[in-house]
């Protein structure tokens, strides 16, 4: 980029970094404002996107008597996430990780098919992006006006649209950083809360930098942050091929280029490129499409609206750049025709992927369990020879009781012979199984004592397993655990 926003020669970057050494300053770009479908369908998903991040966190549903009545809740203070009617433990972590690999292979599809369509409509960058640069645009007035303005002197004009122009940036990240602190706590409460100076100090400390964050890489870093900070371009190269549906200049049809309007005795001679700029002059990062797929492109399509318009004005056929895949460009470039080829083994592989993924989750989520058992063994003592000459283990038993209402569960043990059990308040009686009450939505904690002669003992241990059953539904859960004794120490 030189100086002036247009697009720089090879040669003349090449030059910089000989002269400038290594690593060269950051040449601002200056986007023009344009219209057209792709301009208006990024202002349809900028609308969207942030009406469902500002909105969801209002968003009530009712659980019951003393549950939260916010949609979507990520409550770590009780370790729960709420998703409507669904509740996540911390325990169910592998639902996350599954969603991330389901959101990952999903990227992976929608990348090979028609390019970074995320990158350019619904990531957060792009999307607080567009809105900081339409203010700037309301301020400070459109590309050319900007330009001139930077590079001249600091008058009264000047400051006030610049004061005007954060100070509204600001606003919006600020906006950005208590909607996002809603989605960890119950947002009319942490609102009333924040406003009234009694919210808690993480509140504050979590907005300020959420707000600080929003400020910096939408209104300063912008299009660095697609071209070095975030790795998804270094990944896209992996995902794309010549079936890969992406913004394209038809070389073929605007080679040569040549300014000025076509006349019928140049028709023969020029491409249909007047060589303006204008599609330079749009990007969000800067580049010229018509040197080809560049790591920087996050296909938005702006340049196609800004070429139309030219092509328009010059009287000649629209979608010089156009969306369109590498083999059909060069079939076209041949006066032949290539469709577009959506099923192909890697889109049949990740659509496979996706499948499969969906199917497991669904399985898992259908037979999500109500309750879980988990059981630790003391250290110290291993074990406690008692008068019968019996053997007694310690236990903390933790149950989890996923369901809405207190719940009496029943605790047994199998593997060992002459089994018998006793909470701590009763360390004698010697019985076949516990009856434990656990509290709605909570982990219940018991200290237990298992009695038992084992008859094979290996290495000072011999495996037992603790079995749980809730009486009201019947659904059980086993824990496998082992039962110390001489001849070793054992540590499971």
């Amino acid at each position: 980029m030189t100086k002036l926003g247009k697009a720089a020669p090879r040669s003349t970057q090449a030059q910089m970094l000989s002269e400038n050494g290594l690593y060269a300053d950051r040449v601002r770009v200056y986007p023009r404002s344009v219209h057209g479908p792709a301009r208006t369908f990024k202002w349809a998903v900028l609308v969207l996107c942030l009406s469902l991040y500002y909105a969801m966190p209002w968003l009530r549903w009712n659980r019951g008597p003393g549950r939260p009545s916010q949609a979507i809740l990520l409550d770590i203070g009780h370790e729960r996430f709420h998703f409507f009617n669904v509740e996540f433990w911390p325990q169910d972590i592998y639902y996350l990780t599954g969603a991330l690999i389901l959101g990952a292979v999903s990227l992976f599809l929608v990348t090979s098919l028609v390019g970074r369509a995320w990158c350019a409509y619904a990531c957060p960058q792009t999307v607080w992006t567009d809105l900081f640069m339409w203010i700037e645009r309301r301020i400070e007035g459109d590309r050319n006006e900007r330009m001139k303005r930077d590079q001249g002197p600091a008058d009264f004009a000047k400051v006030w649209r610049k004061i005007a122009k954060h100070a509204a940036w600001l606003g919006i990240a600020f906006w950005t950083g208590g909607a996002w602190i809603m989605y960890y706590a119950d947002a009319p409460t942490v609102t009333l809360e924040f406003w009234s100076g009694t919210a808690a100090t993480p509140v504050y400390v979590f907005t300020f930098l959420f707000t600080a964050t929003t400020y910096v890489l939408a209104g300063w870093a912008r299009e660095q942050v697609c071209t070095y900070m975030c790795p998804w371009p270094r990944f896209q190269a992996a995902m794309l091929d010549e079936h890969s549906l992406i913004v394209t200049y038809q070389g073929w049809r605007g080679e040569p280029r040549g300014h000025g309007k076509r006349a019928r005795d140049t028709a023969k001679t020029l491409g249909d490129c007047v060589d303006c700029n204008a599609c330079v002059n749009v990007c969000p990062t800067g580049i010229d499409i018509r040197d080809g797929v560049q790591l920087e492109c996050i296909n938005c399509g702006l340049c196609v609206d800004a070429c139309n318009e030219i092509m328009t004005k010059t009287g000649q056929e629209k979608w010089l750049i156009t969306w369109d895949t590498l083999t059909h460009q060069k079939a076209r470039a041949e006066g032949k025709y290539d469709r577009f080829h959506m099923l192909r083994p890697r889109t049949l592989i990740y659509v496979t992927a996706l499948v499969l993924g969906f199917a497991i989750m669904g399985y898992a989520m259908a037979t999500r369990a109500q309750i879980d058992l988990a059981v630790q063994r003391d250290r110290a003592p291993l074990f406690v020879t008692v008068r019968d000459g019996s053997l007694r283990n310690g236990y903390t038993v933790k149950i989890s009781n996923k369901t809405h209402e207190a719940t009496d569960f029943v605790v047994s043990i199998k593997g060992v012979d002459g089994a018998g059990m006793a909470g701590t308040e009763d360390a004698e009686a010697r019985l076949p199984m516990l009856t434990l009450t656990v509290e709605p939505d909570s982990v219940g904690t018991f200290r237990v004592l298992v009695f038992g002669r084992p008859t094979r003992l290996v290495d000072g241990s011999q495996e037992i397993t603790f079995s749980l059953r809730n009486t009201l539904t019947g659904e059980t859960a086993n824990y496998h655990s082992v039962f110390m004794g001489p001849g070793g120490r054992a540590t499971h």
